[in-house]
């Protein structure tokens, strides 16, 4: 068994304060009813987090009771979101805009309709507009080699690292999915993996490749009993300090791996499952059966995997666009044509072996 070690200051990440405010009894209400509608544990302390900013915000500005909120007021907040700027300087995306302010929505329609306000001054905020973007970083497979070799497999800790991210890219799982593993959930035997209440509360079996196999299970027989606390521990991956991982602390795996391969790409967990999906493709798979593996709703939102293989795309380009081939033969026609003078540059008469 692993001994107890001592978790750094600061690991958990705080929740902001906002239980002076006339908000907090509203919000504890709201994230009850979320409960109680069965709603995903990991949806409701997203949004928990998310409202807490926007109280926090409103708390800021003397505004202590959701009856004071406006349609300005949110218009105001919406504003504030486009030109706030995240730590390393950079914009909040579109996409992280739409969510908290659909988050604000939901809100607002409960507080309306639990008849805690008049009327739902939220109604009419339009959401901005979620560009189909691609993946700003894609691992290519020297990448994902490079990372699956910085895990120090002589000790149980990196046995589980590599495992873990093995299996993220063998199957494409978010990270939160990959923190709530269960060890019934993984079949070694039949290659599967089940996932419980994903995004959107949507279950799924998944295969698991050969490789993630072998390494799922020396984790499961050299290092996860040296490093499980309690005997009755029922979660797949054990943190170092003998706890059920989270999805921050496989993250903050991902993000050290790459650190330590040298790939200065922006992402960490969410890279195995672009990368697993992007080669997928380029080696023939039915983009439906990626939608299946992704669990994706939609196939709009699978489809912009076929858009993000760049090189693949030139190299088809170069090989069979009609123009290149033409401009092949005018530089070997070229270089007949020159071959055919004389040194001072008029052209030789060809003579014939017969």
């Amino acid at each position: 068994m692993a001994k107890n070690k001592k978790k750094p200051g600061g690991y958990q990440r705080d929740k902001l304060p906002i239980e002076h405010t006339g908000f907090y009894p509203y919000l504890r209400e709201y994230l009850e009813y979320r409960l109680i509608q069965n709603y995903a544990i990991e949806s409701n302390r997203r949004h928990d987090s998310t409202l807490r900013k926007f109280i926090l915000w409103s708390d800021e500005r003397g505004l202590d009771d959701p009856r004071a909120i406006t349609k300005p007021i949110l218009e105001r907040y919406k504003k504030h979101l486009y030109y706030a700027r995240k730590k390393n300087g950079e914009p909040m995306s579109f996409n992280s805009q739409a969510v908290q302010l659909s988050c604000l929505k939901g809100f607002f329609k409960w507080l309306t309709r639990q008849n805690h306000l008049l009327y739902n001054p939220a109604s009419e905020i339009e959401l901005p507009r979620r560009p189909q973007q691609l993946p700003r970083s894609l691992l290519s497979l020297e990448d994902v080699q490079d990372l699956m070799n910085t895990a120090d497999v002589e000790t149980a800790e990196g046995i589980r690292d590599r495992a873990i991210m093995e299996l993220l890219y063998s199957s494409g799982l978010r990270r939160q999915e990959c923190a709530n593993l269960k060890l019934q959930d993984l079949d070694l035997k039949q290659q599967t993996v089940f996932i419980r209440e994903g995004k959107g509360g949507k279950d799924r079996l998944l295969p698991v490749g050969d490789c993630a196999c072998q390494w799922l299970k020396k984790y499961l027989d050299d290092s996860r009993g040296e490093l499980v606390l309690a005997q009755d521990g029922y979660a797949l991956f054990i943190s170092d300090y003998g706890e059920d991982y989270s999805g921050d602390g496989i993250g903050r795996l991902v993000k050290r791996a790459m650190k330590k391969a040298e790939i200065d790409k922006a992402g960490s967990a969410h890279l195995f499952r672009h990368a697993m999906a992007t080669h997928m493709l380029e080696n023939g798979a039915d983009i439906r059966y990626i939608q299946v593996i992704l669990g994706h709703s939609s196939l709009r939102s699978t489809q912009v995997y076929t858009r993000v293989s760049v090189e693949k795309l030139r190299a088809i380009h170069q090989a069979t666009h009609p123009a290149k081939m033409k401009r092949d033969k005018e530089k070997v026609d070229s270089k007949t044509a020159n071959s055919n003078k004389d040194a001072t540059g008029e052209k030789m008469p060809v003579t014939s072996d017969d």
